[in-house]
């Protein structure tokens, strides 16, 4: 199984905001995510950075 994590960009740094995503919706300037335990998330931001091979995302709020 590859489990993806979500960063969000903040001060600069990487926080982990969300575990084991397995999807993700960009919809009007929203992001909204779902784990693969049916977990949802959703915050206003951009997509900074997708690293398949690192199995992360970098979000970055509005």
């Amino acid at each position: 199984m590859c489990d993806v994590n979500v960063y969000i960009l903040k001060d600069g740094r990487e926080e982990l905001y969300f575990e084991n995503v397995d999807t993700i919706k960009p919809e009007q300037g929203k992001i909204y995510l779902k784990n693969l335990f049916g977990e949802q998330k959703a915050l206003e931001g951009n997509i900074k950075e997708i690293a398949l091979l690192k199995h992360r995302i970098v979000l970055e709020k509005k």
